[in-house]
């Protein structure tokens, strides 16, 4: 048998099995310790930003672990407002998770298609860093807050 193939005796591949397994441990693993551990709070488990240490300047990741933090106690607004990008892709995420995982419904596969488009994000990811070090409304909304 090759790697990948499934027959009738092995109807998933392991990896299969793997991908959802270490995923959902991962992801359970993540919310236990965000739901415990503040990274507002001194002291926090979580390093901060490098980038905006040295520099004063958000990077398009910065306030993710405080988003994410905010989801998993079920604030959703205060999560959009640390990192709105981030919010907003987390499903997309999930579903790009679940699709490399073997769940491929048709309904998603223009998402799937939509999100593997390197240009997309060459495009996306620098024009929110800059947009978010803006001073001026409503660009300095999309600053953590």
């Amino acid at each position: 048998m090759s790697h990948g193939v499934a027959t009738a005796r092995h109807p998933a591949p392991l990896w299969r099995a793997g991908w959802w397994v270490g995923g959902v441990a991962l992801a359970i693993a993540a919310v236990i310790l965000l739901r415990l551990n503040d990274p507002n709070a001194a002291g926090s488990p979580f390093a901060p930003c490098i980038f905006h240490t040295f520099t004063g300047f958000w990077c398009a990741g910065c306030g993710i672990t405080r988003a994410l933090h905010a989801l998993v106690h079920g604030d959703v607004m205060r999560a959009f407002a640390m990192n709105p990008l981030a919010v907003l892709l987390l499903p997309c995420a999930a579903l790009a998770w679940a699709w490399g995982g073997g769940w491929r419904p048709a309904w998603a596969a223009p998402i799937i298609q939509a999100l593997s488009k390197p240009m997309l994000w060459v495009m996306v990811i620098p024009a929110y860093w800059i947009a978010r070090n803006l001073p001026w409304p409503p660009f300095s909304w999309l600053a953590p807050g």
